[in-house]
């Protein structure tokens, strides 16, 4: 197991308990020198905020522990592909890497529907790796809507 798994595998115990709470299974953990800073899952209908991504809230959590708003040699784990607002809230914390484990074909903005991290507008871009356990983040969503619509 190479360490981007191991932490992925944190990020998807987290998508686990959002999914546990009736929340769309998207986990986030945000480690900086080899130790978990935060973590998250979605988290939007419970807080009544449509801003209470996982990523969002992470970043929101890691920032308040290392008493900075700059996430400087920071890697963000989550679940899925981030949206343009998280994307956006990653670029201003200036996290360094960022990990995803699965695609989204309709809002993913690392790859997938949109290439947001190729923009030049940004001050700063991460490296991103995508495809991180994908199979174990994309069943956890699938399984969740399959149940919803059932």
């Amino acid at each position: 197991m190479t360490s981007h798994q191991k932490w992925m595998q944190l990020a998807i115990e987290q998508a686990i308990k959002g999914n546990d709470v009736g929340e769309v299974p998207v986990g986030a953990i945000i480690v900086k020198n080899d130790k978990v800073i935060s973590q998250s899952f979605n988290n939007p209908i419970l807080k009544n905020d449509p801003t209470a991504h996982a990523e969002i809230l992470a970043i929101r959590s890691a920032v308040d522990e290392v008493g900075n708003y700059r996430l400087t040699g920071a890697t963000l784990y989550v679940t899925l592909e981030p949206c343009a607002m998280c994307y956006g809230a990653i670029v201003h914390a200036r996290i360094s890497n960022l990990v995803f484990g699965a695609y989204d074909y309709k809002t993913g903005v690392c790859g997938s529907s949109f290439n947001l991290h190729e923009q030049k507008f940004f001050n700063h871009a991460p490296k991103i790796t995508g495809g991180v356990l994908e199979e174990e983040c994309s069943i956890l969503l699938k399984n969740f809507f399959k149940e919803r619509r059932n």
